[in-house]
């Protein structure tokens, strides 16, 4: 990816995210959205060498729209302030895990599993995590796993701070309803989504390199992220 001329647009429309400015620099737009598609095109095919439910996907199939919808925000701002793109093997508005790519000025980062899951999927979740905690450590307290993503929400992810590395957006301050108090791992029974990530350098997707450590971090993560899918296809 041209990642100067992607940062430039993204900050240009944070500074001016208002229709007539948009409307003028529009070919702009159409170059930085060409350009970081072709980068998700790149990363699709990277990823599907190790996981090839992905290997079908279009770059179509997993980018989001740049137009925000602003019906119930706060925020009128008319456009996005990132690119983003989740290429998962059952769509991009699936609750099955997948892997999410970010490019925003200073908050640039890529991620691998599920956002967000009900609260039936995430009983679920528990309960299988509860009946098989062997298997679920290993894929989450391995040396490598810990060292690129951390531990159980450690880290912060939220509009304009993200922290180097985590392991859950957010967790229950206690116990969930129905679950033993005094469980030794109610660390993983708190979260309340099963994601991790790893922030990135505005400069991570210049030109083609990246997609080695892309592979890196999908490879690490998909362990945990297989664990989770097991249970969401149950209820997709």
């Amino acid at each position: 990816m041209n990642t100067k001329l992607l940062t430039r647009f993204l900050t240009d429309i944070a500074a001016n995210n208002n229709r007539p400015w948009f409307q003028e620099h529009k070919g702009e737009y159409e170059v930085a959205k060409a350009d970081f598609e072709a980068g998700i095109e790149k990363a699709i095919q990277a990823l599907s060498t190790f996981d090839d439910e992905v290997s079908h996907l279009s770059v179509k199939d997993c980018t989001y729209r740049f137009y925000r919808d602003i019906r119930f925000s706060p925020d009128k701002s008319p456009y996005k302030r990132h690119f983003g793109a989740y290429i998962c093997g059952h769509g991009r508005k699936a609750l099955r895990g997948g892997y999410y790519i970010h490019v925003e000025p200073g908050n640039s980062l890529v991620a691998v599993g599920s956002y967000w899951l009900p609260t039936n999927i995430l009983t679920s979740c528990r309960n299988e995590i509860m009946g098989n905690i062997d298997v679920w450590r290993k894929a989450v307290e391995n040396g490598k796993f810990v060292k690129m993503f951390g531990y159980p929400n450690e880290g912060e992810w939220t509009d304009g701070r993200i922290s180097e590395k985590g392991f859950g957006l957010t967790a229950l301050k206690t116990a969930p309803k129905g679950f033993p108090k005094d469980y030794e791992y109610m660390r993983y029974l708190r979260m309340k989504d099963y994601c991790c990530w790893v922030k990135v350098s505005d400069d991570f997707f210049e030109g083609d390199k990246w997609v080695g450590r892309l592979v890196d971090i999908g490879r690490t993560g998909k362990p945990m992220m297989d664990f989770i899918n097991s249970i969401v296809d149950d209820y997709e």
